[in-house]
C-alpha cells in the first residue's frame, strides 16, 4: 500500500505551530523557576534555543523542533524534519554536535516500517551535519509526527541572539520562500512535479552558513524564518532591537509556483492566523506580498542583519558558500516608528 503521510495529519510542517499571539499569553504567565546566572538565552526571549554558560569561554546549545507531515513520503519527512530542528543551532551562530529523536506514530494507522524510513532519513540529514542520532524517545499518537532535540556549540563571543541587529544594518535572507503555499498545494493534489521537486529541494537544505556567520562581528542578528512566515520572524528580530525594518519585496526570493497557487487561494489557513497575530505591526505597500511574506515556513533560510560597512565581505562569503542567488539585501532596520515592518 502507498501511504502518503499528509492524508493522516491535520496540520504539516511548522504550520503546526501555535499562532504568536496565543503562544504570548502561554508564556506570559509569572515566572517562578531557578535564575541561573548562567543561563545566556532562555525563556525569556523568542530565539531560536537555549544557549548555556560553560565557563570555560564556550557555550553550549539546546533546542527541540517536531512537527507533523509536510510532505508524502516518509523518508523525505524524516529529512526535512531533521534539518529543520538542526537549523535552530545554526540560527544561533553555532555547531551542531548531537541529536536525540522525538517520535509519534499511530500504530494501528500507518505500518512501524514507514517510521523507520522516517528514522533512517533523519539519521542521513544529521550525517550530513557531520552529526550521530543517538537516541530518543517514541509514543503512540493520533497523528504522525517527528522532530529532534538538538546540542551544539559556539565561542561565548560568537553567539548570534535574534535581537542583536543595530540601525541601519541591511537585512538578508539565505532561501526562497513559499513552503507553506506550496505544500499546501501538494496536500491538496494540485502541486506539478516541477514544482513540488523544488519544494522537496528547499525543504531539505542545511543552513550550515549559519556557523561561519556565527564567527563575523559584523553580523549582528540571525534568525531562521518558519511557522511565523517572514514577517513575523523579522518583527520579532525587530521588538528585540526595538527597531523597524523596511522591505524591498521585489528583492525577495520566491519559489516557482508560489504566485500561482496564492492566485487561486491555494494557502495555508495557519497564513491568515500569522496575519491576524500581528497585523498592527505591518505597513504593506504591496498587496501582492501578503501571502508570500505571511506564509508559515518550514525549515526556512536566515534572516540575518549585517553592517553595511562590511556588505561587499559578507555577500563574498555567501558566494563562496554556493548562495549567490542570495548574496543581495532585502531590506534595511531603521529607528523604531509606528510600524515594526514597512513592506514597499
Amino acid at each position: 500500500m502507498n501511504y502518503k503521510l499528509t492524508e493522516y495529519s491535520h496540520s504539516s510542517g511548522c504550520g503546526c505551530k501555535i499562532a504568536p499571539d496565543v503562544l504570548e499569553k502561554i508564556l506570559h504567565g509569572k515566572y517562578t523557576g531557578l535564575n541561573d546566572v548562567r543561563l545566556l538565552v532562555g525563556n525569556d526571549t523568542k530565539d531560536d534555543a537555549a544557549v548555556y554558560d560553560m565557563g570555560d569561554g564556550n557555550a553550549l546549545i539546546s533546542t527541540v523542533d517536531f512537527f507533523m507531515p509536510i510532505v508524502d513520503d516518509a523518508f523525505s519527512f524524516g529529512q526535512i524534519a531533521a534539518a529543520n530542528a538542526i537549523s535552530d543551532v545554526y540560527a544561533m551562530g553555532g555547531k551542531p554536535i548531537l541529536a536525540t529523536a522525538i517520535l509519534g506514530w499511530p500504530v494501528s494507522k500507518l505500518p512501524p516500517e514507514l517510521a523507520g524510513e522516517v528514522i533512517i532519513g533523519a539519521k542521513e540529514k544529521c550525517a550530513e551535519a557531520g552529526i550521530a542520532l543517538a537516541g530518543g524517545h517514541s509514543i503512540d499518537s493520533t497523528e504522525p509526527l517527528f522532530g529532534l532535540s538538538v546540542n551544539g556549540i559556539l565561542k561565548k563571543e560568537h553567539l548570534k541572539k535574534n535581537s542583536g541587529a543595530k540601525q541601519g544594518n541591511l537585512i538578508y535572507i539565505t532561501k526562497k520562500i513559499g513552503s507553506g503555499i506550496l505544500a499546501t498545494a501538494l496536500k491538496r493534489k494540485v502541486i506539478t512535479l516541477e514544482f513540488e521537486k523544488e519544494l522537496l529541494q528547499e525543504l531539505k537544505k542545511l543552513n550550515t552558513i549559519g556557523a561561519t556567520l556565527g564567527t563575523k562581528g559584523y553580523v549582528t542578528a540571525i534568525t531562521d524564518v518558519t511557522g511565523f512566515g517572514l514577517l513575523g520572524h523579522l518583527i520579532e528580530m525587530m521588538d528585540g532591537a526595538n527597531l523597524s525594518a523596511e522591505i524591498n519585496y521585489a528583492a525577495i526570493p520566491l519559489m516557482n509556483g508560489v504566485n500561482e497557487y496564492a492566485s487561486k487561494m491555494i494557502v495555508p489557513d495557519n497564513l491568515y492566523r500569522n496575519w491576524n497575530s500581528y497585523e498592527k505591526k505591518v505597513k504593506l505597500n504591496s498587496p501582492e506580498s501578503f501571502f508570500p511574506l505571511c506564509d508559515p515556513q518550514t525549515n526556512g533560510g536566515l534572516l540575518v542583519s549585517v553592517d553595511q560597512k562590511f556588505q561587499n565581505e559578507f555577500e563574498s562569503i555567501l558566494k563562496q558558500n554556493g548562495l549567490e542567488e542570495y548574496a543581495k539585501p532585502i531590506g534595511i532596520t531603521k529607528a523604531a516608528s509606528e510600524f515594526r515592518v514597512v513592506v514597499k
